[in-house]
């Protein structure tokens, strides 16, 4: 087959979901390298940071900064903005992270999100924020 019509031709279905996977990987690395993963479980800083709300909002802060390389990187973030709104993350706040507003950040990732936290329809998760623009 000419070389031409291969590059056209090929299915790249897995090469893209690979590359995208590798590069929320990396995106996940420099969350590790510029948030930190925290102390290391059973040791006292970990049991100090049991009693504050540390360890959630460090767990935020990762995601958010992700978000940011993966968006930065053309990447779209949607498993990302999930995890965030799991997390209790509200569109204002996912917004301001990335440079948007909350209405913005809401007209990206609402829809999707939404149908991924509740695929039938019975209503989201008590955790995710009521928050969606009117």
């Amino acid at each position: 087959m000419d070389p031409i019509t291969l590059a056209i031709e090929a299915d790249i279905t897995a090469a893209t979901r690979e590359v995208v996977t590798a590069a929320a990987t990396e995106a996940g690395r420099i969350a590790d390298e510029i948030i930190g993963t925290g102390p290391l479980p059973g040791t006292p800083e970990w049991e100090a940071d049991q009693s504050t709300d540390l360890p959630a909002r460090r767990g935020l802060a990762w995601h958010l900064l992700s978000l940011r390389v993966q968006l930065a990187a053309g990447l779209d973030g949607l498993e990302t903005v999930v995890v965030l709104r799991v997390q209790g993350a509200t569109w204002a706040t996912i917004g301001t992270a990335v440079g948007m507003s909350r209405q913005s950040a809401h007209e990206r990732w609402g829809a999707r999100s939404a149908a991924i936290l509740d695929p039938v329809g019975d209503g989201l998760p008590e955790i995710v924020a009521n928050d969606s623009p009117a």
